[in-house]
């Protein structure tokens, strides 16, 4: 009998409702990774005690979902969800059943699930319970439904989004009848609520296989949440800089991201991707959270989502993109408000979109104001940007922009480490302090006097002391004070 190691405080819940006469099983996902080697992020329980008996069975409980059986049973401060075994009714929204009904079948419960590879459960006496040959799916490495693909995704309309992602998370194939259940039913994602598809993108992007998103475009499922997308991909941009079109080299670009962040494997076309360039790639990816490698995904998926629009094509046949960066960023705002990104993520996005293209110069004074200008704590999320941005483009016209990017990257590492003031509140000087020593009333022109200070130290950084900039504000000021 295969066996499978749960945690401790899965053992005891299922250990105690077995005591008590039920059935209990670890289900769902947790089996599935748990078979694949990969660590699970939580553990979910079913079982065929009814709601009100797993309250009375453990000491601390929450009513997470408990119209649908679901109650968290508290261990150690963790929650661990625990759902009776049951029978989904019709679904009237493509999302919820009207009713559900509770069942002592352990296997009319794994029935209702999305997909064979979630349709197994384990119990330390039992063993596996594979009704739906999630196994064999998971050694053919394929995303097929359970039962009828086109039943499932008529329940709900998510689960089709569901599946690319997880062939992105697992690096699996989407079966072909599953693909064709989709193809058919993509328009019903117009009922799915804009949170439920940004979470399921987001999981997609930060994946292993984050290019299977073009199955959500060639399924039709990307016109319904990010149309943008599909007129992205058929753009061929012209251009010796490039050999994929608009939408190829975005999701491209997004892969190589994935790659300092240590997900995915990728050969770029020119050969193998230079070591210096890896190496500093996961040196500034390790120094980002889980938060930022989403922004930073989002960034290279939209990085040039304007360039359909602003697009030219010369004489000599020369597609142009003038313009590019600063529309995309106004894009890019409205779809992830769109998508319903928080206002971080979305501020962060659209800096970074309309600085990719910048040519940053590895020399001090260039390099100051740069940076001033980018923001000090992006600096090295755009060199990110830039990296992936340039190994998704022309791999022979690639080793000076890279050489670049490097430059700018050491130059910065050593600037950093003297700390020159970037901004007006890392002056020597404050407002009150130019209020006092220069008689100057409360008012704008405080602002204008400092924002002149720190002009000076940019170009020279030495002067970041109290008497000297006093000095030079008295100078510049004096007759107009």
């Amino acid at each position: 009998m295969l066996e499978i190691k749960l945690p401790q405080a899965v053992e005891t819940i299922i250990s105690r409702l077995e005591e008590l006469g039920y059935e209990a099983y670890a289900v769902g996902g947790c089996v599935r990774d748990t078979l694949m080697g990969r660590e699970p992020e939580d553990w979910d329980i079913t079982t065929s005690a009814k709601p009100m008996e797993i309250k009375k069975a453990f000491r601390r409980t929450i009513d997470t979902g408990i119209q649908h059986g679901t109650v968290t049973v508290m261990l150690d401060h963790v929650g661990y969800e625990v759902t009776t075994y049951r029978i989904d009714g019709e679904y009237e929204d493509r999302r919820h059943p009207k009713q559900v009904q509770f069942t002592a079948n352990l296997v009319e419960d794994l029935r209702r699930r999305d997909f064979t590879i979630n349709a197994m459960a384990y119990n330390p006496k039992t063993g596996l319970v594979d009704a739906f040959d999630g196994v064999g799916d998971l050694e053919r490495g394929v995303i097929c439904c359970v039962g009828d693909a086109g039943q499932r995704f008529d329940e709900d309309a998510l689960r089709m989004l569901r599946a690319v992602r997880f062939s992105g998370q697992l690096g699996f194939s989407i079966s072909e009848e599953t693909k064709e259940a989709i193809t058919v039913r993509a328009r019903h994602l117009e009922k799915i609520s804009a949170e439920r598809i940004r979470v399921e993108l987001t999981k997609l992007l930060v994946s292993q296989g984050a290019g299977q998103i073009k199955e959500a475009v060639s399924t039709g499922m990307t016109a319904y949440f990010l149309p943008e997308l599909d007129e992205m991909m058929w753009v061929e941009q012209k251009n010796r800089h490039h050999v994929f079109t608009v939408g190829e080299h975005c999701i491209h670009s997004v892969r190589v991201m994935n790659l300092f962040f240590g997900e995915g494997r990728l050969t770029w076309r020119g050969g193998s991707i230079p070591e210096e360039v890896m190496e500093t790639g996961k040196k500034i990816a390790e120094k980002c959270d889980k938060k930022a490698h989403q922004a930073l995904c989002l960034t290279m998926l939209l990085h040039d989502v304007a360039k359909p629009a602003c697009m030219t094509v010369d004489e000599a046949g020369v597609g142009h993109f003038r313009g590019h960066p600063r529309m995309g960023e106004e894009m890019a705002g409205k779809i992830l408000r769109r998508l319903t990104f928080d206002n971080e993520t979305i501020h962060l996005v659209k800096c970074l979109i309309f600085h990719h293209d910048e040519q940053v110069q590895p020399e001090s004074r260039s390099l100051r104001r740069a940076t001033a200008r980018i923001g000090r704590e992006r600096m090295l999320l755009l060199l990110l940007v830039q990296f992936a941005d340039v190994l998704s483009q022309n791999p022979e016209l690639a080793g000076d922009k890279l050489a670049r990017i490097l430059a700018v990257y050491h130059a910065f590492i050593r600037m950093e480490e003297e700390r020159p003031a970037l901004t007006v509140k890392e002056l020597a000087v404050t407002g009150r302090d130019i209020m006092t020593e220069l008689s100057v009333s409360p008012g704008p022109q405080i602002g204008e006097i400092l924002q002149y200070l720190l002009e000076q130290v940019l170009d020279h950084p030495e002067k970041n002391c109290r008497d000297v900039l006093l000095a030079l504000a008295k100078s510049e000021y004096s007759g107009k004070l």
